[in-house]
């Protein structure tokens, strides 16, 4: 793993986060809320839970504060007040992602897990790889919910990621 992978799926988790915010924020709170039978409910428990797991990881990369709730627990009850969460934690992420080295990555690291309480050693490469992985598979059950509730949320394939090819990722300067 590289710096450059880490920018570059930090901008993938941003954009997507940012496109299915802007169509979701078309729904209704109830539309949003309503029980689809996803493992978070909804299309707000989803996002709900997206925000909980970057919150989590970068609690553990960054040293700041973690989650108090549980897992599954809504934080944000408003979608005003979700949607400017998810939007301040992918800008956070993108500049942590900035600062990350080589170096950074290939170190390993010691954590609790808030699942079921067990002390993990794994270098950071594998823990960043997780973060980003958590992040698409939720993002998955949040485009078939989306679909349930009859919006399209377009391609959401990495390649058509626009900062992969108006050199905003893959600058020279960057690699």
């Amino acid at each position: 793993m590289t710096p450059i992978y880490v920018r570059t799926m930090a901008a993938y988790g941003s954009w997507m986060n940012g496109r299915m915010l802007d169509l979701c924020g078309g729904l209704s709170d109830a539309e949003r809320k309503r029980d689809l039978g996803a493992f978070f409910k909804s299309v707000h428990g989803t996002f709900d839970h997206l925000i909980y797991g970057d919150v989590a990881w970068m609690g553990r990369f960054t040293g700041s504060p973690m989650p108090t709730n549980g897992i599954g627990d809504i934080v944000y009850e408003s979608w005003s007040e979700l949607d400017a969460a998810r939007r301040a934690m992918d800008n956070r992420i993108g500049a942590w992602a900035a600062q990350v080295t080589e170096e950074w990555l290939s170190e390993t690291m010691s954590f609790i897990s808030v699942s079921d309480g067990k002390t993990r050693i794994l270098p950071r490469w594998v823990l960043v790889t997780h973060m980003f992985n958590h992040g698409t598979h939720h993002r998955g059950q949040l485009t078939a919910l989306m679909k349930q509730l009859g919006i399209d949320p377009g391609v959401t394939d990495l390649p058509w990621l626009p900062a992969l090819y108006d050199g905003r990722v893959l600058s020279a300067t960057q690699l």
